[in-house]
């Protein structure tokens, strides 16, 4: 038995022809594969794979007893892939979920002007302007500030995360020239 491990590159499913294989060829190489993985599946839940044996033969020989069970499942199987890869590209070429990037980085202004000048900022921005800011900064930790309607209440979100994120570790910090030396 071959052990072989899928990836990317090499999806499982039908193999690419090569010019000088016959399909026959083809089709015993990718029944080959398909008893390499239902026996790899088997050592470990080999209910599973006894099943998925029986089923694809039974899909099998239905097929070749029945012409149009053959047609009926040829086109529910190209529908299944056309939908599939349907869905793929609607996906990529649909609306990105991915909001734009802040207008202000709010670290930035804090570090330079403080909270009140970070507010002071932050006050001039409308409401999808500072949810762009919450999501490139990640400070929607409750999933809760990007469906508020009040930008006051998201404008004070963003504040309170850049002051918490600001000090967070500053126990570890070298005191700055003017700051009250920790007590021992």
């Amino acid at each position: 038995m071959i052990d072989r491990e899928f990836d990317d590159a090499a999806p499982p499913g039908p193999s690419a022809p090569h010019p000088e294989e016959s399909a026959e060829a083809v089709l015993r190489a990718d029944v080959q594969r398909c008893a390499e993985a239902l026996l790899n599946l088997g050592s470990s839940a080999p209910d599973l794979a006894r099943t998925l044996a029986l089923l694809v033969e039974t899909i099998a020989l239905e097929a070749v007893r029945t012409g149009r069970f053959s047609s009926a499942l040829s086109k529910v199987l190209a529908a299944a892939a056309s939908s599939a890869h349907e869905t793929g590209a609607e996906r990529s070429k649909g609306r990105s979920r991915r909001r734009a990037k802040g207008l202000i980085d709010p670290f930035e202004v804090f570090a330079e002007l403080g909270g009140d000048g970070l507010r002071a900022r932050l006050g001039a921005l409308d409401l999808e302007q500072l949810r762009d800011i919450v999501a490139e900064h990640g400070m929607d930790h409750d999933r809760l500030a990007m469906k508020w309607k009040d930008p006051q209440r998201v404008m004070e979100r963003i504040v309170e995360r850049v002051e918490a994120r600001t000090a967070k570790g500053s126990a570890f910090r070298e005191p700055t020239r003017g700051s009250t030396p920790p007590h021992d």
